[in-house]
């Protein structure tokens, strides 16, 4: 029994003698694969110290940059409540008042320069013809100051340029149908003398008709009514200082019997003009418009500067009708005048023969023809209108018994041109004028280019 009980402990023994063998044998492959994961623990662990770092790093950026953006939104906000106060006090300035006198004032203006050049001649030029400055001054609302100063040729010296007044007038506005004016107006015949802004007419220079027949521009002296009849009627009417017969001739006619600075009341002249708008009160078709205008002069001539008058005798009558007609892209307008001067015999000097009667008229026709699908862009408000112009006037129409005729007072002349308006009130302008007289002193044609503007 004992033998067999030590056996079993001897087995025994042994048994855990070769586990424990086993057991530390087995680690001695251990170390290796320990140290390899060691090492991938270490590499993670700095990989995330790292992105800890760079977000630390990030989360302090953001901060900075809250931090200024905090400090910019505050200086905005201080810079907008300061930009309110001055607006609050430019709003609260008594100068921007409905009653302020600086709302008071309207200014405005035109100008135009031109550069022509003659067919064999040496007289080609380029010249800034007029500037013209407007103010007005409403002293009420049914008193109102207009005027126009203007500056012809860029320079005044020894009679080379001009400056004049060349329009100063209040208007006392009563009602619709009677008003009052009072002051240096323009003289209501034909068209251009009322409307020579130069986007308002075609060609560079202003039609032949209203620099020997109606001078243009044409200033008057005196006071008279205007109004409204009803809608379609409209009207003037003035007395105002006459022109000196004594400074007409013979191919310039009554241009130069105007009286730009003081003009006499010797012998005032009556003035005025009717327009009528047929289409006002009625739905027009293929959007017709049309204006009908009869004007008059009638005066005498024994009126000088300052009241130095010549001391002749004659009186003068100017009779003119004129029309404007828009049908779609066409437009046309045209004027006629017939002057007859009584005393015609005793004007003008030695070598100047002034007629009994001076006869002109002229038709254009002008063709809107810049396609819509242009008008884009910097050229979205854009037009161009190509036309022709024919003028007819004879200054020597008709003579004093016994005294010749000029034949160079005699002229016509054709004018084909284009206008091309970037703006409605800014003006491109270039046309070709082929002018003819009755006399054997063939009328350079001439190659006119210009810009224009009005404000």
């Amino acid at each position: 029994m004992a033998g067999r009980n030590k056996t079993k402990v001897r087995s025994l023994l042994g048994g855990i003698l070769i586990f424990a063998a086993t057991v530390l044998a087995a680690p001695t492959s251990c170390p290796a694969a320990i140290e390899d994961e060691l090492e991938a623990t270490r590499a993670e662990v700095r990989q995330l110290r790292q992105m800890v770092e760079e977000l630390a790093s990030q989360v302090r950026q953001l901060k900075e940059e809250k931090t200024e953006e905090k400090q910019l939104h505050t200086q905005y906000r201080h810079e907008l409540d300061q930009i309110r106060d001055d607006v609050t006090e430019i709003n609260d300035s008594s100068w921007l008042a409905s009653d302020s006198p600086l709302n008071k004032f309207t200014l405005g203006g035109y100008g135009e320069i031109h550069a022509n050049f003659n067919q064999d001649s040496d007289s080609d030029q380029i010249d800034f013809h007029r500037l013209v400055l407007y103010l007005g001054y409403d002293f009420a609302d049914w008193i109102k100051f207009h005027s126009e100063t203007e500056i012809e040729h860029a320079f005044v010296n020894d009679g080379d340029g001009e400056i004049s007044i060349e329009q100063a007038y209040v208007d006392f506005l009563l009602s619709d149908r009677l008003n009052v004016r009072a002051g240096r107006i323009l003289t209501p015949l034909g068209i251009v003398n009322k409307k020579h802004e130069p986007p308002t007419f075609n060609g560079v220079e202003r039609p032949s008709f209203a620099k020997y027949i109606i001078p243009t521009t044409w200033s008057s002296d005196g006071i008279g009514i205007f109004g409204s009849l009803n809608p379609a009627l409209t009207y003037e009417a003035y007395v105002v200082g006459g022109l000196d017969g004594s400074q007409f001739t013979a191919t310039n006619g009554i241009r130069n019997g105007r009286i730009k600075e003081s003009p006499s009341l010797h012998e005032p002249a009556f003035t005025g003009r009717l327009d009528f708008y047929p289409f006002t009160n009625i739905d027009s078709p293929s959007g017709q418009n049309l204006r009908l205008g009869l004007s008059a002069y009638l005066g005498g001539l024994d009126n000088g500067n300052a009241g130095s008058n010549p001391g002749i005798s004659g009186d003068i009558a100017l009779y003119s009708a004129d029309f404007e007609y828009n049908l779609r892209n066409f437009d046309f307008r045209g004027a006629i005048a017939h002057t007859a001067i009584d005393g015609a015999r005793q004007l003008g000097g030695a070598d100047e023969d002034i007629a009994n009667e001076i006869f002109g008229w002229y038709l254009e026709a002008g063709y809107h023809f810049w396609p819509n699908e242009w008008k884009t862009g910097k050229l979205e408000s854009s037009d161009a209108v190509a036309f022709l112009r024919y003028d007819d006037f004879d200054t020597q129409y008709k003579m004093p018994s016994g005294v010749a005729k000029n034949p160079a007072g005699d002229r016509t002349e054709w004018t084909l041109g284009v206008n091309f308006y970037l703006t409605p009130d800014f003006v491109i302008k270039a046309d070709y004028q082929i002018t003819d007289d009755a006399s054997s002193q063939n009328p350079n044609d001439r190659l006119n280019l210009g810009l224009g503007w009005q404000f």
